[in-house]
């Protein structure tokens, strides 16, 4: 179990604090919703955690399988919609370098992409789209 803090800062900013680390981060509202958008929105914060959740069960994999995958690029577009406001859709591109690897191990790294914990959380309201490039 891991505890994570959050306190207001005031003007819709927070601080929150990873307890084991004692990292902290911080999130503002985005322009679009009264913010400053001076940081990581709350949903965003969303977003990035598929992302890097997808890489790190493909990094896991990948390192069982000897393979390097530094320098592979995932991003991810946070499409939001109102009423009510929520994320609506979250495609997500992975780019790979050039890699020397067979088709059944790269359906290994895409289904660890897939199949990550954050992945697996996502609502399915989200429409939740992923393309890989070889």
């Amino acid at each position: 179990m891991v505890k994570i803090t959050a306190t207001y800062q005031g003007d819709l900013r927070c601080t929150a604090t990873h307890s084991p680390s004692q990292t902290q981060l911080f999130t503002d509202a985005p322009l679009d919703n009264q913010g400053k958008g001076e940081s990581f929105s709350p949903t965003d914060l969303v977003a990035t955690a598929l992302i890097t959740c997808m890489m790190t069960i493909m990094g896991i994999k990948a390192r069982e399988m000897n393979i390097d995958l530094t320098g592979t690029e995932l991003n991810v577009e946070k499409i939001m919609a109102n009423n009510p406001r929520r994320i609506a859709a979250l495609p997500v591109k992975i780019t790979f370098p050039p890699l020397q690897i067979d088709e059944k191990s790269k359906k290994i790294l895409e289904n660890a992409a897939l199949t990550c914990p954050v992945a697996k959380s996502i609502h399915p309201d989200i429409e939740f789209t992923i393309e890989f490039k070889w």
